[in-house]
């Protein structure tokens, strides 16, 4: 299907995207994170891959990816038009997202990818927080909210 937008329009809608502050995302992971009673987190922190969220004393880092341009397996959908370029850079974006995670646990870090669509499912995505923060120091991989 054809874009509804000229290049210049598209170009200017995507531009209106933000990268912090997303309603859909980090702001709606407050709201979950203020009712779960869950503190000590902090926001905007000099570490690689600029993790949304970090706890650091429990050296946590939380990533809120959107599936669209992270690529959920569930709700990620590839735009028909320009699929070259498409594919190009959500893969870039999945390889650095693959890359951060590497570093951060090399760093001590445990690392939490919540996917946008799982916010809707608030309570699990507390109890998923609560395991991360009472795991303790890093003793392996990336853990990852997912709902259907």
């Amino acid at each position: 299907m054809a874009d509804v937008f000229s290049r210049s329009k598209r170009s200017e809608v995507m531009a209106a995207v933000r990268s912090r502050g997303n309603q859909a995302t980090e702001l709606r992971l407050i709201t979950i994170l203020r009712a779960a009673g869950l503190t000590g987190w902090r926001r905007q922190q000099p570490l690689p891959g600029r993790p949304d969220f970090i706890f650091r004393h429990a050296r946590v880092a939380v990533f809120v990816d959107g599936c669209f341009w992270h690529g959920c397996p569930l709700h990620g959908r590839r735009p028909a038009t320009r699929k070259a370029f498409w594919d190009r850079k959500l893969d870039r974006n999945a390889a650095r997202d693959r890359e951060v995670n590497r570093l951060l646990r090399r760093r001590g870090w445990r690392v939490v990818r919540i996917w946008e669509h799982a916010l809707k499912a608030a309570p699990r995505v507390a109890a998923r927080l609560r395991a991360a923060l009472r795991a303790g120091p890093l003793r392996g991989g990336v853990y990852q909210v997912r709902t259907r």
